[in-house]
């Protein structure tokens, strides 16, 4: 008689999985929406505007904050969120006060509401 399992041979083992299904994965930005968001923060950060940023990937969307400091509230938040893409569009820009800057399907149009306007200049 080894030394298996009290009550005979025949029990099979069993796998217990721990951590969270793979089902309940955090929405994330790929390749494609981080180049648009980088190329447009990339041109914040040259003119001064913002110095930091933040990426946050939850259950129902995925963030991307502007801070112009660290230790201050986000200037613009990028948001993904794919449960309305169907409706409004999986892309929200909102500004520092929680207002909806745009939104839409398209992620380069969206984030372009950040674009800096040129000014006419008089000499």
């Amino acid at each position: 008689m080894g030394g298996g399992v009290p009550g005979g041979d025949d029990v099979e083992p069993s796998v217990i999985r721990l951590g969270r299904p793979q089902v309940d994965r955090d929405v994330t930005f790929d390749r494609r929406e981080l180049f648009e968001i980088l190329k447009i923060y990339g041109r914040m950060v040259a003119s001064g505007e913002s110095r930091d940023y933040a990426i946050d990937h939850l259950a129902d969307r995925a963030v991307f904050s502007v801070f112009r400091r660290t230790s201050e509230a986000p200037l613009y938040r990028i948001e993904k969120i794919p449960k309305l893409a169907a409706r409004q569009g999986a892309y929200v820009v909102i500004d520092q006060g929680g207002r909806i800057l745009k939104r839409g399907a398209d992620l380069a149009r969206v984030v372009a509401v950040l674009e800096k306007k040129p000014k006419l200049v008089e000499v």
